[in-house]
């Protein structure tokens, strides 16, 4: 987060988060992220697939099949992307846009999943790459929050306030589509600055922007940040209110539901059982249900899969472990003689006796076999083994 918004990040959360625009100057760059060879060898060289990359000209999405075929023996699915294609139509004026680089680049995938921890929020990653004096999209807004980080180049930027602010995920800007139009045709923009290699901007959720590329190449990194709004609050306690037997009742036999004279008999009595109901939801079971959007949104640090089977084979007493990165988990108990292990896609069950060493192994911290607290080294063997099977540990390195 200090990498992007500065070391004050409780200003930019006060003043900024979900609320305004951010342009910070920097002297950093992020070729350590990705800078253009990258791109080049993520095209020609990583067997990408759509839909990995699309391809933008004059605001419009290019057909995918005017840039994908097969990948020759052996590889002969069809929607690979094809090079020649790709440079054919980036030397003639569309923009490059890769997406989804939080799953296909080392040094993105990283970043990524140590960002999206501090954010609380899941996060994804696409990059922009854009011919010398060419616009990719015209002015739109999109339905998360988003940094833009500048890669290469140098890239104009207009920002225009909101048309329909916070918009949900179902609300996208087409909907909205002249309104968009009018305001970035007929009003000043908030922000109209050039980015250079290094500088960053933060738009939340529903602000409007377009960008063109000045002189050489340009390229940018987006980090789509997909917020928890206060509707997924309101949408977990109506699934929730699900629960009450008044609810789930069924309407009259026969019922006209097109007539609102005919419903509007039933709301009254509804809305009052809704909010008895609402009133008595516990907020443990309200952030079960809410916390799968973050836990699944973005995986944890990734594990090499035959290196972690070797490990697993071979632990012995020493051997130092931590947490993945990016894990998301809890642990409840111990109750009932048990302490258990909430994951993102399961539960697992451990004896109570392990709770300590348990909390230990998951504090974020280096740990060697045969020193975690409150356990003799046999049974922490066999504690390390489980988690190392579960994914959730991994080899520590020096």
């Amino acid at each position: 987060m200090a990498r992007l918004v500065g070391s004050d990040i409780e200003e930019f959360s006060v003043r900024h988060w979900g609320r305004e625009p951010l342009l910070r100057r920097t002297s950093g760059k992020f070729g350590d992220l990705l800078d253009l060879d990258g791109v080049d060898e993520l095209l020609s060289r990583r067997g990408l697939r759509t839909p990995f990359l699309r391809l933008a000209r004059d605001g419009s999405v290019v057909d995918s099949r005017s840039f994908t075929g097969g990948g020759g023996v052996g590889a002969e699915i069809g929607d690979q992307i094809r090079d020649d294609r790709v440079a054919a139509l980036f030397a003639e004026g569309s923009t490059i846009v890769l997406q989804a680089l939080h799953r296909t680049w080392p040094s993105i995938i990283d970043f990524t999943t140590r960002l999206s921890g501090e954010l609380g929020h899941p996060a994804q990653v696409n990059a922009y790459i854009t011919p010398p004096s060419s616009q990719g999209f015209s002015a739109h807004y999109d339905v998360h929050d988003v940094f833009v980080l500048q890669l290469a180049g140098r890239k104009r930027w207009k920002v225009h306030a909101p048309v329909h602010a916070s918009p949900l995920r179902d609300q996208p800007w087409d909907e909205h589509a002249e309104a968009v139009a009018a305001r970035a045709r007929d009003d000043t923009p908030v922000i109209d600055e050039v980015l250079e290699p290094g500088d960053v901007m933060y738009l939340p959720r529903g602000w409007l922007h377009s960008a063109k590329a000045l002189g050489d190449v340009s390229a940018h990194l987006t980090v789509g940040i997909h917020v928890i709004t206060v509707f997924a609050l309101v949408e977990a306690l109506t699934a929730l209110a699900g629960s009450d037997e008044r609810l789930r009742a069924s309407l009259p036999l026969g019922i006209d539901v097109a007539d609102s004279d005919r419903i509007e008999g039933h709301l009254e009595s509804v809305r009052q059982d809704l909010i008895d109901v609402l009133r008595t939801v516990p907020s443990e079971d309200v952030a079960r249900h809410v916390r799968d959007r973050t836990w699944k949104g973005n995986r944890p640090e990734p594990l090499a899969p035959v290196a972690a089977a070797e490990f697993l084979l071979g632990l012995r007493d020493g051997d130092a472990v931590r947490r993945r990165d990016g894990l998301r988990f809890r642990i409840t108990g111990p109750a009932d003689g048990h302490v258990a292990l909430e994951l993102p896609d399961r539960r697992l069950s451990l004896p109570g006796s392990t709770s300590t060493a348990l909390a230990a192994l998951l504090d974020g911290s280096t740990w060697r076999v045969g020193e975690l607290p409150g356990l003799d080294r046999t049974d922490q063997l066999v504690l390390v083994r489980r988690l190392l099977r579960e994914g959730v540990l991994m080899a520590a390195t020096a």
